[in-house]
């Protein structure tokens, strides 16, 4: 049996000051931990795109990566592991994004996409949005088509979706 939104916000919990002052933490380990609520949360974000003939699923690392893979795997399509900076070991395609102080690089295997791909992205936590725009343009940029976003926890607070315009952005729990 499914669990509400509801039921898998109850189990996510809140960690002040991590990792640095003033900061609230989305600690997403009692979802992954509690079978049904971890299956609930792959299933819902599952759902939102099924229908969408998506092709790949592509995550960010690290936390992303335990939702992609099940997505993908629920979606019965491949997954693209999208890592920071120098851990891929083959050829790759990259994209510099802002950070609040700073920039950041994000890469994928050049031969990860393509013209007729349809990718879906898949993440944990979506805060300000700028690793999932940068993550959109590096797609883009291959070829692919985006089909959507989708995620376990959206910081509504933060208008993360400003920076996401025009694309089909679903979360299974909101602040």
């Amino acid at each position: 049996m499914q669990m509400t939104s509801d039921d898998i916000r109850s189990l996510i919990r809140d960690v002040r000051d991590f990792p640095t002052p003033g900061i609230v933490f989305k600690d997403l380990t009692p979802v992954m931990r509690d079978a049904r609520a971890f299956s609930s949360s792959v299933d819902r974000i599952a759902e939102s795109f099924s229908g969408q003939a998506v092709t790949a699923v592509a995550s960010m690392e690290s936390r992303g990566f335990i939702f992609g893979g099940a997505v993908a795997c629920r979606l019965g399509c491949g997954f693209i592991p999208i890592r920071k900076r120098g851990k891929l070991p083959r050829e790759k395609v990259s994209v510099e994004y802002q950070l609040e102080y700073g920039t950041d690089v994000l890469e994928m295997h050049a031969d990860a996409v393509g013209p007729g791909d349809r990718v879906l992205i898949v993440d944990d936590v979506l805060a300000t949005g700028g690793t999932a725009a940068a993550v959109v343009r590096l797609l883009r940029d291959c070829g692919a088509t985006v089909v959507g976003l989708g995620f376990l926890v959206e910081l509504e607070f933060l208008r993360p979706r400003e920076k996401l315009p025009e694309l089909l952005v679903r979360s299974v729990v909101r602040y």
